[in-house]
């Protein structure tokens, strides 16, 4: 038995399925049946029921599993550990960024970390926060950018923005001209929202709905340049981060929203009882130290 059959083996369960688990590891469904079928060959157990349409573990797939995981948690440790004795020289870092967030200025503090540790390698996901936090807590991500609030007692968590969301509406829209708009003055509206992985769905929803009314919404995405698209080919409205705004074109307008206004609040989480990695420890130090000078230097 050795790491790779166990590190397939939790595949396969995570996905149901040894064709999708065969894509996630890029090989061949052959291969990874014959590691499992040498695995269960070696144990003298069968992992999977294979006898119903849906792949199912049996009992001793799922008591196995549950060791495979620390078994590959460890192994993984110490792959980190390893690295970390080269005192920074190599490691990688996995980052959630949400894709309604303007990552401009981040994205330059990490290239100034880069210049510092060039050996360094980065990932980047983006994902709403909703989907960034169980990454964080399932150890598939380092460190992410979310929405506030966070659960606290899962997360550790840096707040480094809070900005309003702006209404964008087609320039012929009756309301487009106004300097600021009531949220009521939208009931009867259109909505086009970010999907609901995306914690700002949540936040535009509620407070139309502490306003007396719910949201019409005729579409969702995941990409703010899609939703600007739809909005300016006249299918509907919707808010936006106001750092956002600044990058929107001509074909669509700006206005305020007022009574309530609705802000978002953006911080960078990590997972409390997770294992952090030297080199994300130095790089979570090092952006929060610049996103306090930009938080500073936005107040002057």
């Amino acid at each position: 038995m050795d790491i790779k059959q166990l590190q397939y083996f939790i595949e396969v369960a995570n996905n149901n399925s040894f064709s999708r688990a065969a894509e996630h590891l890029f090989i061949t469904q052959p291969t990874i049946s014959k590691m499992i079928k040498n695995l269960e060959t070696e144990l003298g157990v069968p992992l999977f029921d294979r006898s119903r349409k849906k792949l199912l573990l049996t009992d001793a797939g799922h008591t196995i599993l549950e060791q495979a995981k620390l078994i590959n948690k460890a192994f993984t440790n110490l792959e980190i550990e390893l690295d970390n004795l080269l005192g920074l020289k190599k490691g990688h870092i996995r980052i959630g960024l949400p894709p309604i967030f303007d990552a401009h200025f981040f994205l330059k503090i990490i290239g100034c970390f880069h210049e510092k540790y060039p050996g360094i390698t980065f990932q980047f996901v983006e994902d709403g926060s909703k989907k960034i936090e169980d990454d964080v807590d399932n150890n598939l991500l380092d460190v992410g950018v979310v929405v506030l609030p966070t659960n606290n007692e899962m997360f550790e968590h840096f707040s480094f923005m809070e900005e309003d969301l702006k209404l964008i509406l087609h320039p012929t829209h009756p309301l487009a001209n106004n300097i600021e708009v009531n949220l009521t003055e939208l009931a009867n509206e259109s909505f086009i929202l970010f999907n609901k992985d995306f914690v700002l769905n949540d936040r535009i929803i509620n407070a139309c709905n502490n306003i007396g009314f719910n949201p019409h919404i005729i579409s969702e995405s995941s990409q703010w340049s899609f939703i600007e698209e739809m909005v300016a080919s006249k299918l509907g409205i919707s808010l936006l981060p106001e750092s956002i705004c600044r990058h929107l074109n001509k074909d669509v307008r700006t206005v305020k929203i007022v009574n309530p206004s609705i802000s978002w609040n953006l911080a960078l989480i990590w997972g409390k009882n997770q294992y952090l990695s030297t080199a994300a420890k130095e790089w979570l130090q090092f952006t929060k130290e610049h996103l306090q000078i930009n938080i500073h230097e936005s107040f002057k």
